[in-house]
């Protein structure tokens, strides 16, 4: 096999133009070769280089290349093992975005009595928005009319500068709209670091990591406590072990997997799945999803149970929902990449040292 021509967008997107492709590709290769370089020594010990992590558009990929995709519950893991009850952690995983933190977020709409009558959910990394609304912001202003509301202003998306707003009026908020990724860790950049980390063989006095969870406190890579980010370098090492060397699938990008509708009841007895449509991105690679009954079916998205209990939250959907992203190995057996021997440490930065003549304040107490 070759080496990959170029990146594409995320699902195959035809947003972009020439351009803009180009600029993307420019982006993902980037991002990808400073993963593969890793931390300088001075900010992280024990993380670098990734010599089993490579560049589809720089090295080839070798004719036994392998794909392994995986999944996860985009139901925020976090707010799950810190709630008391379902109802708590649906509304709170309901309350604010900054808390869907599993690469996909939602926003809910309401009818005026309060129930709901569409969900609309996102998987779309904020870099690829900041670089269409570069080269061609008047799109980015189509796609807000088109999936968010008509009535979308320029000024909503955009400062006075020009400059993209990804936390806007339309975008921040979980009953306003949800276009793109907008929670701190939910960007491709972090997919991609995630994954290059992942890829170190650590052997720790003799002995192989192969566990999620003692790979990621080793490796310091994502969060522990997350659906999301164990699983995926868990399953990076698992294929790092086999001596593979391995990159994120094109297009790199995070993916709606499924919507499990078991246990789901509907009014009519109609499939509660026909009313689940993907509305960017390509069969095998959507990033945008809608959860909503059409009208003149006399019932709507609050009158479908699950297990028996109504819909009340978006949060009750995301429990079904799994995102997906797919790895690319190769060469299996034959890496020469040393394996690191200890764990990941962050030096402790160098104390300032004070003048002589200059006076320390006290220390304010705590109270």
């Amino acid at each position: 096999m070759s080496t990959l021509p170029s990146y594409a967008p995320p699902g195959n997107l035809t947003d972009l133009d020439a351009n803009g492709k180009a600029a993307w590709n420019t982006f993902i290769s980037d991002s990808v070769d400073q993963a593969v370089k890793g931390p300088d020594p001075g900010q992280a010990l024990n993380d670098s280089p990734r010599g089993q992590f490579y560049d589809l558009t720089k090295t080839d990929t070798a004719a036994d290349a392998t794909q392994a995709t995986v999944t996860w519950t985009a139901f925020p893991r976090i707010i799950k093992v810190n709630s008391i009850s379902d109802p708590q952690r649906w509304q709170r995983a309901d309350a604010s975005r900054d808390v869907q933190d599993e690469y996909c977020e939602w926003s809910v709409f309401r009818d005026t009595s309060g129930k709901i009558t569409k969900v609309t959910f996102t998987c779309e990394g904020p870099e690829y928005w900041s670089l269409l609304a570069q080269t061609d912001p008047a799109a980015v202003l189509a796609l807000y009319r088109t999936h968010i509301d008509p009535g979308v202003q320029h000024g909503d998306l955009f400062t006075v500068a020009g400059e993209y707003k990804p936390r806007n009026r339309w975008n921040d908020s979980t009953t306003n709209g949800a276009m793109h990724l907008v929670q701190a860790n939910n960007t491709l950049g972090a997919e991609i670091e995630l994954a290059a980390a992942a890829s170190i063989v650590r052997v720790i006095n003799g002995q192989p990591l192969s566990t999620e969870q003692e790979l990621i406190q080793c490796g310091k890579y994502g969060q522990a406590e997350r659906n999301s980010d164990p699983h995926i370098g868990g399953a990076v090492n698992a294929l790092a072990r086999q001596k593979a060397d391995i990159s994120l699938a094109d297009p790199v990008g995070l993916y709606f997997n499924d919507l499990a509708t078991d246990g789901w009841a509907t009014p009519d007895g109609s499939d509660p799945k026909s009313y689940w449509s993907y509305q960017r991105g390509d069969a095998t690679h959507p990033v945008r999803a809608v959860y909503e009954v059409p009208q003149g079916r006399n019932f709507t998205v609050g009158d479908i149970t699950i297990n028996g209990r109504p819909i009340r939250f978006g949060a009750q959907i995301a429990d079904f929902i799994t995102i997906k992203l797919t790895a690319t190995a190769c060469r299996f057996g034959l890496s020469t990449a040393a394996p690191q021997t200890a764990c990941v440490q962050f030096p402790q930065p160098s104390p300032v040292p004070v003048p002589a003549h200059t006076s320390v304040p006290a220390r304010p107490s705590r109270r």
